[in-house]
């Protein structure tokens, strides 16, 4: 395996009974790289994360974590450069947020001196002292991320990381995202909300039933798909196209007075932001839709 491939599924099979849960499945996460990993309810996402953590072994394939097979000897030690943040994060009550983070640290064997500043930089310092059953669902959820982030791991396995997390929460977490990525770590994001994904990962996979059916960027999965790219742009009035952007026939051009009105026929249009959001909200629906999702 390339040394900057921190993680990598060779024909990995995971079978439960009768029942595959991941089929025949190829990935690579290389260092640095920020991947998004979309599918609805028994996908197969949370057996591939459990697959790299370790917890369960592949019926068939090889699981491969910074070079070494994760059910050998080498791999279990490699264990400890992974940092995970479970979609139902279960913390104690009765522990203080530096409690939490001073509990984690002893197994992870790392020193107890660098965990205010882990608070500090998820943005529950000033909480470091109550006990956790008094944390909003937010606050649990950056005290988790918190954890995950102790001894600098070098991957980062993240599931449904921003669940219950305000826009501002969300915006720190994928500020720590790219920071992580910045220093070369790898990070994998579970998620059930393709659209989320867009501009906070590099490429995205789809999983449905088990097996992967699209790998690539946004961009990337619109050309797999097939599907036509729809622009919605809402104008007040009417407005003269610019020379530069002729009238193209086969572009259907709309005007809508109010939400309740049907559309009518616009033959003008203008480039605006609202082009770039829509596109993205239409597009991830459209994939959605195409890869199964939806």
């Amino acid at each position: 395996m390339s040394s900057t491939n921190h993680v990598e599924l060779r024909n990995v099979t995971k079978q439960f009974g009768s029942q595959k849960a991941v089929n025949q499945v190829d990935l690579v996460l290389k260092a640095g790289e920020s991947v998004g990993m979309a599918g609805h309810n028994g996908a197969g996402k949370s057996t591939i994360m459990k697959l790299i953590l370790g917890l369960i072994t592949p019926t068939e394939g090889e699981v491969m974590l910074l070079g070494e097979p994760t059910g050998s000897k080498a791999g279990a030690q490699r264990r400890s450069q992974i940092g995970y943040l479970p979609e139902t994060v279960a913390l104690h009550p009765s522990l203080t947020g530096i409690e939490t983070m001073d509990f984690y640290a002893k197994l992870k064997k790392q020193p107890l001196s660098k965990n205010r500043e882990l608070l500090e930089r998820v943005g529950i310092s000033q909480a470091a002292r109550r006990r956790v059953g008094t944390y909003s669902k937010g606050m649990r959820q950056r005290l988790a991320l918190a954890q995950a982030l102790l001894g600098e791991p070098k991957v980062l396995l993240f599931d449904e990381p921003t669940t219950g997390l305000d826009p501002a929460s969300r915006q720190m977490f994928y500020e720590v995202v790219r920071e992580l990525n910045g220093r070369g770590a790898t990070v994998l994001l579970s998620t059930h909300a393709l659209a989320e994904l867009d501009g906070h990962a590099d490429r995205i996979i789809v999983m449905k039933n088990g097996v992967k059916v699209a790998d690539g960027s946004m961009d990337e999965l619109h050309v797999q798909s097939g599907l036509p790219l729809t622009v919605n742009v809402r104008l007040k009035e009417a407005r003269p196209l610019s020379e530069r952007w002729p009238y193209e026939p086969r572009l259907d051009y709309y005007r809508q007075r109010s939400p309740r009105q049907p559309a009518q026929p616009l033959g003008s249009c203008r480039r605006t932001f609202a082009c770039r959001i829509g596109t993205v909200i239409r597009l991830s629906r459209q994939l959605a839709y195409r890869f199964g999702q939806g």
